[in-house]
């Protein structure tokens, strides 16, 4: 299944983004500014639905 392993790299994709915006934001001047995102949840879920796709398209 090609297109589960495509989905699994974009999963990792979004994965990588959202660390770097934890990145960011961790490193941000002003620690009072809140943001809206959570972006460890979004990194989390971008782990997450990278092993299960992998692990769909190595079954399936």
């Amino acid at each position: 299944m090609p297109g589960a392993f495509w989905g699994a790299g974009g999963s990792v994709l979004i994965a990588l983004v959202a660390a770097a915006a934890e990145r960011r934001r961790q490193r941000r001047r002003d620690p009072d500014r809140v943001g809206w995102v959570d972006w460890r949840a979004v990194q989390l879920f971008g782990l997450v639905g990278a092993l299960i796709l992998v692990s769909v398209a190595l079954n399936g």
